[in-house]
């Protein structure tokens, strides 16, 4: 297996007739899936997607791919092929769109629907080309064609790229459910038709490569949900992704089969299974969904409510129940079904809310206690089967952190894939296909984008660092004024503290320390004010880390008079 080297440079230009792949997203983390596919000064863009902030980023709402690499050749882009709906997969095309808004949109009919009604908020309207399986298309130097696969989102996409430098085959999210509620199986016939015409490097979903055996099919948890449902008291709250077309349905047929009626919470879940009713993809039982606002003339156990929040994410519905910060009051006897996985990351927040729900006497029923939930994502038996059917020449695992993608690197070599054929790499780093061979040719700069409210790219690394300390560690500003002509200090210090469980007073014993450092620094002919303030700087944070073990955020202010 080649290894990325932490000291790779810039790649050379692209040796004629090669094929580069360029990941902006989602190796070595779960989400902001981006892949920037080259050929003959061409260039095409498979998934552009949104990462969701952790603990540690605090003020974050999402993270995007980094888009400099591309910025200057938004021309030489041909189409952005969506594999499917998921906002780790289609969240971040309303940013790219805002640079050059022309670009062509390629998914399945409800990919697109779901990317249009979100650019559709952002004032962006797209031009796009409807896609199904089997279908063949031509975007400049790239003949793509288009294979069914299956998922936790309908429609959903795998993409063979044919170039004059060679062929490419990206799986997209998927798994090999052999009931899927649908009755759309990943096309494997398509995988051995493509793997017989050649498959020079195969980007492989990494997600599930660590799981032993295979994914467990959709329609097994039917059970547990309506067991779930008999065993309801009153009110029951399903969260669960709101494009999660297959556990919407679950859930709508199962209350239809207990006597309930169903009403969805949060604007994307009402917004997005919307889309899928109407498109057909997700079929309502009649009579079986009400407004929110009717629900006041159903009892308790007659109700179901669909709402977003199964992260742990602190706007979402479920969080704001939780927090008592939501119309939906949740009381005793209610039952809280969390439909869906804990991606990387969001454990501590999920569980958060699972305590706040349970604090306040509702039934919590997850993952951990009940088959409420199967993976949208392959397991290591299913990828086994693919490498074996698809025979590529070389394997770049994608879609997932380095434990994922090391797993899913080893089963391609135990189906007898080569070694030095399976290529490890991480975000930015340039893989090139010459002449049948899959190296790593560099790594290009490709940090985190962090939406910030309205911003946009303006919030760095340096500025988390401080919302951490002042989260972490406390506020303290000093503000001192001294005498230019004398150097003696006339007013203050005055200091004031957040963020600390000690009383104000405890400053009195600093303020002498401070006093006592102008004076010196003043003495020795230091009279700039930026030099005073680091002088007070270092006075305090000398002072609160001996005395209260502390290490604030310190603000110091020093005024000439």
């Amino acid at each position: 297996m080649s290894h990325p080297h932490p000291d790779l440079q810039l790649p050379p230009p692209l040796a004629p007739g090669a094929l580069r792949v360029v990941p902006l997203g989602g190796l070595g983390e779960v989400g902001r899936n981006m892949a920037v596919i080259e050929h003959e000064g061409q260039l095409l863009i498979i998934d552009c997607g949104v990462l969701f902030p952790e603990d540690h980023q605090p003020g974050v709402d999402l993270i995007l791919p980094d888009f400099e690499y591309i910025l200057d050749r938004l021309d030489d882009v041909q189409a952005i092929v969506l594999t499917h709906g998921h906002e780790d997969h289609i969240g971040a095309v309303p940013y790219l769109l805002k640079h050059k808004p022309d670009i062509p949109l390629v998914g399945s009919m409800l990919t697109l629907a779901l990317i249009e009604a979100k650019l559709k908020e952002h004032r962006i309207k797209p031009y796009t080309l409807g896609v199904k399986e089997g279908g063949r298309e031509s975007f400049g130097v790239f003949d793509c064609e288009f294979i069914a696969v299956n998922h936790s989102i309908p429609d959903a996409l795998a993409v063979f790229v044919r170039t004059a430098g060679g062929t490419l085959l990206h799986t997209g999210d998927f798994k090999m459910d052999q009931l899927p509620l649908d009755r759309r199986l990943t096309d494997l016939r398509a995988f051995a038709r493509v793997g017989e015409e050649g498959v020079d490097l195969f980007l492989t979903d990494s997600t599930n490569a660590e799981v032993p055996g295979f994914t467990t099919p959709e329609r097994e948890i039917s059970g547990a949900i309506d067991q779930v449902f008999r065993n309801a008291r009153r009110r029951i709250i399903v969260a669960c992704f709101s494009s999660h077309v297959h556990r919407v349905q679950q859930v709508l047929d199962a209350a239809e089969r207990n006597g309930r009626k169903v009403a969805m919470v949060g604007r994307s879940m009402v917004r997005n299974m919307g889309i899928a009713a109407d498109l057909g993809y997700l079929h309502v039982p009649d009579g079986v969904l009400v407004d929110i606002k009717k629900l006041d003339r159903l009892a308790d156990d007659e109700v179901v409510l669909i709402c977003t929040g199964s992260q742990g994410e602190p706007m979402a519905a479920l969080s704001r129940m939780a927090n008592r910060d939501h119309r939906i009051d949740v009381g005793d006897g209610d039952t809280v079904l969390l439909a869906s996985s804990l991606i990387p990351g969001n454990e501590n927040a999920v569980y958060r809310v699972i305590n706040g729900l349970m604090r306040l006497g509702a039934d919590v029923v997850h993952k951990g206690n009940a088959k409420v939930h199967v993976s949208g994502h392959a397991s290591a038996g299913e990828l086994l089967y693919c490498y074996n059917i698809v025979k590529p020449r070389n394997v770049m695992p994608v879609h997932g952190e380095w434990r994922h993608l090391v797993a899913n690197a080893d089963l391609a070599i135990q189906t007898g894939v080569d070694p030095d054929h399976v290529v490890l790499a991480e975000d930015g780093v340039v893989v090139d296909l010459v002449d049948g061979r899959a190296r790593i040719a560099g790594a290009v700069p490709c940090g985190y984008v962090y939406v910030d409210g309205s911003s946009v790219g303006g919030t760095t690394e340096e500025l988390l660092k401080d919302r951490r300390i002042l989260r972490d560690e406390g506020f303290i500003s000093v503000m001192v004024v001294v005498d230019s002509s004398t150097g003696k200090v006339i007013a203050g210090p005055e200091i004031t503290a957040r963020g600390f469980a000690e009383d104000d007073e405890i400053f009195t014993q600093v303020r002498p320390k401070i006093i006592a450092a102008l004076d010196e620094a003043m003495a020795k002919g230091t009279n700039d004010t930026h030099q005073l303030q680091q002088v007070v700087r270092r006075a305090v944070g000398g002072w609160v880390g001996g005395k209260i073990r502390r290490r604030p955020m310190i603000i110091p202010v020093v005024v000439e008079a």
